[in-house]
């Protein structure tokens, strides 16, 4: 994700477009809520990588104010959208793929669904590292897809629409480049508290059993704690 490969917004099929997409992650987002463990983030600089259309720092600002939060996106129109709509808080929006623009600012940071779309993950990593203060923390949602029988679905469907193409990392994967970096790494599975509404208009899973393996086994959450030292 570098900062040369700008486009206008990620989703390209336009009756679906990233709008459905926002309303589709707030429950995400409440999940991610509930299994982050700093409560009080009053005085932090929060980062979301990947932000869309600015959607997740609005949610987090409502429900635990912080201090600044800064959202950064490949996507042109989608930044324009998410500046336009953060009102009083103190919010800004840049299309960039860099967070390491901002040296060692953030206390917190996150990225919400975004791990598939980032090809090379040890840059990633580098990126994260300079972004963070030290002792910052990263949050990092991931689905697990490859043994989904809707997985070439799902794939097909992302690499056709998706401004940017699917990678099938392991959990490995992922956590490797981090633990070498100096992170102290974390996971665990994000489970859902109560019934999952199942809907006629399911656009990613074919059968109701492969949404129930993706919600019970195959959501995770990341946590990564930067070294002591910049």
């Amino acid at each position: 994700m570098k900062q040369d490969q700008l486009y206008d917004v990620w989703w390209k099929e336009r009756y679906e477009g990233e709008q459905r997409m926002e309303d589709e992650h707030v429950r995400h987002w409440e999940k991610v809520l509930g299994t982050i463990v700093e409560e009080d983030i009053q005085n932090c600089a929060v980062l979301d990588f990947g932000c869309n259309q600015g959607g997740f720092l609005r949610y987090l600002y409502g429900k635990r104010p912080f201090r600044e939060g800064i959202g950064i996106d490949l996507a042109r129109q989608s930044i324009a959208v998410a500046n336009e709509r953060k009102g009083d808080a103190p919010l800004y929006y840049e299309a960039t793929g860099s967070p390491e623009e901002f040296p060692h600012r953030f206390d917190l940071a996150f990225s919400i669904s975004v791990m598939y779309l980032i090809a090379d993950l040890e840059e990633h990593t580098r990126k994260i590292r300079q972004a963070l203060k030290p002792g910052g923390v990263y949050y990092a949602t991931y689905t697990d897809y490859r043994d989904n029988p809707s997985l070439p679905h799902i794939q097909a469907k992302i690499n056709e629409n998706g401004a940017l193409p699917m990678n099938l990392h392991t959990l490995d994967d992922i956590s490797k480049p981090f633990m070498q970096a100096g992170f102290q790494v974390g996971i665990q599975r994000m489970k859902p508290e109560s019934f999952i509404a199942i809907s006629p208009n399911e656009r990613w899973f074919l059968q109701v059993a492969d949404r129930i393996q993706y919600e019970y086994e195959q959501a995770y959450i990341f946590r990564f704690v930067a070294p002591d030292q910049a």
